[in-house]
């Protein structure tokens, strides 16, 4: 699997994990629970609390933030602290002191007197400080002072301590239980102090229906203050700060008017989605537009003072104000650019944003969402002013479509990003399960880092639960993006798994959720035909179950040896994902072999049928659990999510299974011959010309035949060759259903010049032979590099040969992106263009032919995020001059549908060979930002398949 990633950081890993606790992703270690430094401040011990003191005059936030910790420290220990807020004087052996810059007396009378420096932090947007302070107040031996900038950042602070001492951000939300500790202690001799690089950090729960929606109509009866409240301490535990609040039939200010209080009171900042302008939701059109269109050039007036009305609901509250509009149901306002009425629109409602909450408009956060065709219009010649924050997005498939130029970064208003992890919309809705992995995050969001669209990141994440682990990477790393290189990605997730469910599985749990990610991003499970993977070419299809099988296997074995009280967690954020993949996968391929058999005529294919019914009773069964069984029915709904049965972009009302076939089996014995690599078998027709793939010197792998049965009475069966070195691990047997033989070589004795050898298959009264062909050059020994095998030669690019750098620029392995290994790229990303390209990757080959090739080169789909024709790479062999592709060149519709189906984009390049032997394959950097994952040469024997041949031998 992965182990040879892992293997390659573990002393790395080792020494991580010995300066950084379990309990918080990448930050300095604050908590200890035995052997303490000198004068830490004990939390817990022997049964008695520290007391927690906060002001009365602090932000309502920090209070209730300060009441969670008070819990906390109770959920991990045999003693809760007493909270006290009504301005009392602290005093103890051991205290913690809560407080806000300005809005806290304790803290500034800490500051003032020179006892504690908050210059880190001063003046920063949510900054917060942690430090251990020896007898920094009369009647008090040490204290633990969390501080912060504003009152974000004292919330923070607050939840770093939190999870430091073993609280879980998902304690609630995934039911991630906290280990129990006799003592708990925090140190900190120095202050350590943090803020963040992305200004607004937040989620989107978007597509609600049915899933989060039934969830909580159940437990909440609307979406209430109630419901929001644990949505914003989640934010804020994952340092996140900003919401776009469901909105299909629902109304933030106006389905609870309290939620808007409720999310300022929290500290969370609220917006309105990309086509949800003025802080009204969608849906309060249709309660209060009396019937007018959603049309400014027909209801102007009404709109207006709609608009009006929805600052008046969000008064006093902090948000950003989303400008612009777009047509009714997020659907295009008009079918061409209208520049001018929409330049229109954005003037009049910042008219009704200085008259409402400021005549010095300019101070008010706002943002214009530049989503699908309102891209357009910028491109077009339309601008707003230079203070309103540009959201770029990406194409709803997490590819950023456009990222700031130069000259755009000067805006004082800044730049933001709209990213997806669930979607409504062509060319397939994906909604079900988590299908992002965080390499794909982290090269994305690198690039919008790099680009500097750093004010606002913000991402849709359907009903938030199944996408703990991707929210919470996208929330972390927008924090501090410089603290995440790409080389610490693995890192990332075994501190992860070590948090949610201890040290002893972590290696483990970390690679199978990296694994069933990658998987799933290969070919969303909502896309998948029982077609998708190859069924008779490199063993694809069975390649693909058998990887879903295994980390479900493993996955289920953790679970068993697991504590009871982490399982329910462990369901849910490893288990369901895992064996939910695996069931609906292995549904495809066998509904796929079982067309394939009935066209064969194998008896088995009833067998596969059946399989297919057990598989989909097993989905349906996964969901049963998760909704009944798991923490005692907590997360009814949560998984009704349709996901099988697609025939169109949007989803079945219901779950529907692929059809299947079944045919009427006669009663005699008939013997049926399939080999590896076809689709043909015998008797039939092309039955009488079969042949296995080429055995090869160089792979040393086996080939296969199936023997089958087309009637219901076993048979006997022989195989022999014509030659003794030809190994057949069952030579002779019984068939009911089916038998597979392998064929193999003992190659020593192959003599030179041989090129085919014969099996003869015998059975039930009938007889044939397929041919074997062999590969084995006399000069095998001497060959270095890639070797040509099957017509083809398939690299890995990480695998390279050489990797050839400019002075300038620097080679970046991206650890798993890529659907088969992982991807390589250049850095910095936000270099200038090489028209004369310099930087390259070489790859060593050895070729059996010459003549006409074709290199397959497969990428990222990443989309061309800055102005110009498209964004180019280079390829040649040997000194021919570079071939400079585009990979933008087609700009339909229909192509950019294919690369984000197919999660890659695959391009064609044509060269000329001269003569057998050693060549050398180039790839060549013209543009940044491109993600190279895989090369293949065709010689002329490549088989169809979805993610191309296995990687070739490598001498």
């Amino acid at each position: 699997m992965r182990q040879h990633l892992l293997a390659a950081g573990a002393m790395a890993l080792a020494l991580l994990c010995h300066a950084l606790p379990a309990q918080a992703l990448g930050q300095k270690k604050l908590a200890w629970f035995d052997q303490p430094p000198t004068d830490a401040v004990a939390l817990a011990r022997n049964g008695q609390a520290a007391k927690l003191y906060v002001d009365p005059a602090d932000y309502p936030g920090v209070l209730r933030a300060a009441a969670d910790l008070q819990a906390d420290i109770g959920r991990v220990s045999a003693a809760k602290p007493v909270l006290t807020h009504d301005g009392a004087k602290p005093a103890g052996a051991d205290v913690v002191i809560i407080g806000t810059i300005g809005k806290s007396a304790l803290i500034d009378q800490l500051v003032k007197a020179g006892a504690l420096d908050v210059s880190a932090i001063q003046g920063k947007w949510e900054g917060w400080q942690v430090q251990t302070l020896r007898k920094p107040l009369p009647g008090i031996e040490r204290a633990l002072v969390i501080a912060g900038s504003d009152k974000r950042g004292t919330i923070y602070g607050i939840y770093e301590m939190s999870e430091q001492i073993g609280v879980s951000p998902w304690n609630w939300w995934a039911d991630v239980p906290a280990a129990k500790h006799a003592n708990v202690y925090a140190s900190a001799t120095a202050a350590v102090s943090d803020a963040p690089v992305v200004q607004y950090r937040g989620i989107f729960l978007n597509d609600e229906a049915p899933a989060l929606t039934g969830w909580v109509k159940q437990h909440y009866g609307d979406f209430n203050r109630q419901f929001y409240a644990k949505v914003f301490e989640l934010i804020l535990r994952l340092r996140g700060n900003y919401l776009w609040p469901a909105m299909w039939g629902e109304a933030f200010y106006d389905d609870d008017k309290l939620n808007g209080k409720t999310a300022d009171d929290y500290g969370i900042v609220i917006g309105t989605s990309h086509h949800e302008p003025m802080m009204r939701a969608h849906d309060e059109w249709r309660r209060y537009g009396g019937g007018q269109p959603w049309d400014y050039n027909r209801s102007a007036p009404t709109l207006r003072e709609f608009w009006t009305q929805g600052l008046r609901a969000s008064q006093g509250q902090d948000k950003v104000i989303t400008l612009g509009m777009r047509g009714d149901g997020d659907e295009p306002m008009s079918e061409g650019a209208n520049v001018s009425l929409l330049e229109r629109i954005v003037s009049d409602q910042r008219s009704i944003i200085a008259k409402e909450i400021n005549p010095d408009v300019t101070k008010v956060p706002q943002l214009w969402a530049l989503y699908k065709e309102v891209q357009e219009y910028y491109e077009k010649g339309m601008r707003v002013p230079d203070d309103v924050m540009l959201l770029w997005c990406d194409d709803n498939w997490g590819n950023i479509r456009r990222l700031p130029t130069a000259e755009e970064r000067k805006r004082s208003g800044g730049a933001g990003i709209y990213y997806h992890f669930d979607y409504v919309g062509g060319p397939r809705s994906y909604k079900w399960i988590n299908v992002t992995p965080l390499p794909k995050v982290w090269e994305q969001m690198h690039l919008a880092w790099q680009y500097q669209a750093n004010r606002m990141w913000i991402v849709n994440v359907g009903d938030l639960k199944p996408m703990e682990v991707p929210i919470e990477f996208f929330l972390t790393y927008a924090w501090n993006p410089a603290a995440w290189p790409a080389e610490r990605l693995p890192d990332y997730l075994k501190l992860w798994a070590t948090r949610e469910f201890g040290p002893e599985h972590a290696d483990d749990i970390a690679d199978i959720v990296a694994e069933y990610t990658k998987y799933n991003s290969r070919r969303k499970p909502e896309m998948l035909e029982p077609d998708t993977y190859s069924l008779v070419n490199y063993n694809e299809a069975a390649r693909i179950v058998d990887e879903y099988k295994a980390i479900a296997a493993r996955a289920e074995r953790i679970s068993a040896a697991l504590p009871a009280a982490k399982r329910d967690a462990f369901f849910q954020l490893v288990l369901y994902p895992v064996k939910a993949g695996a069931v609906v996968n292995e549904l495809y391929v066998t509904a796929g072999l079982n067309r394939l058999y009935g066209l064969q005529g194998r008896a088995s294919t009833n067998d596969l049928a059946t399989r297919a019914r057990a598989l989909f009773a097993e989905d349906a069964e996964l969901v049963r659990r998760y909704h009944e069984d798991i923490s005692g029915g907590k997360w009814n709904h949560m998984m009704s999510q349709t996901h099988l049965g697609y025939t169109y972009w949007n989803q079945p009302p219901r779950n529907v299974m692929p059809p299947v076939t079944e045919m009427q089996i006669p009663k005699a014995a008939d013997m049926g011959v399939a080999v590896e690599g076809s689709a043909q078998v015998w008797p039939g027709p092309g039955g009488d010309a079969l042949a296995l793939p080429t055995l090869d010197v160089f792979e040393q792998r086996a080939r296969f035949i199936d023997i089958f049965n087309r009637g219901q009475q076993p048979f006997d069966y022989t195989v022999s060759a014509n030659e003794p070195w030809i190994v057949l691990d069952k030579p002779k047997g019984k068939v009911a259903r089916e038998q597979r033989i392998n064929i193999n070589v003992r190659w020593a004795e192959v003599p030179e010049g041989v090129r085919t050898a014969t099996l003869t298959i015998a059975g039930a009264g009938g007889k044939t032979t397929v041919r074997v062909p062999l590969n084995k050059p006399a000069s095998a020994a001497s060959l270095k590099g890639y070797i040509e095998t099957g017509g083809v030669v398939s690299m890995e690019a990480e695998h390279y040969s050489r990797a050839v750098a400019d002075g300038k620029r620097t080679w970046l392995r991206i650890p798993d992106h890529g659907r088969t290994l992982s991807g390589m790229t250049a850095l910095p990303v936000d270099a200038a263009a090489d028209e004369h390209p310099r930087m390259h990757l070489e790859y060593d080959i050895q070729l059996f032919s010459a003549g006409k090739v074709e290199v397959q080169t497969t990428l990222a789909p990443t989309q061309k995020f800055q102005p110009g024709a498209g964004l180019r790479y280079a390829i040649s062999i040997d000194d021919e001059a570079p071939q400079i592709i585009n990979i933008h060149a087609d700009s339909s519709e229909k192509a950019w549908e294919r690369s984000v189906s197919d999660g890659a984009t695959v391009l064609i390049s044509r060269h000329q060979i001269d003569k057998p032997g050693k060549h050398t394959l180039k790839y060549w950097i013209v543009d940044p930002g491109l993600v190279l994952q895989k090369l293949v040469i065709n010689t002329g024997g490549q088989r169809p398949s979805y993610l191309g041949p296995p990687e070739s031998p490598r001498q």
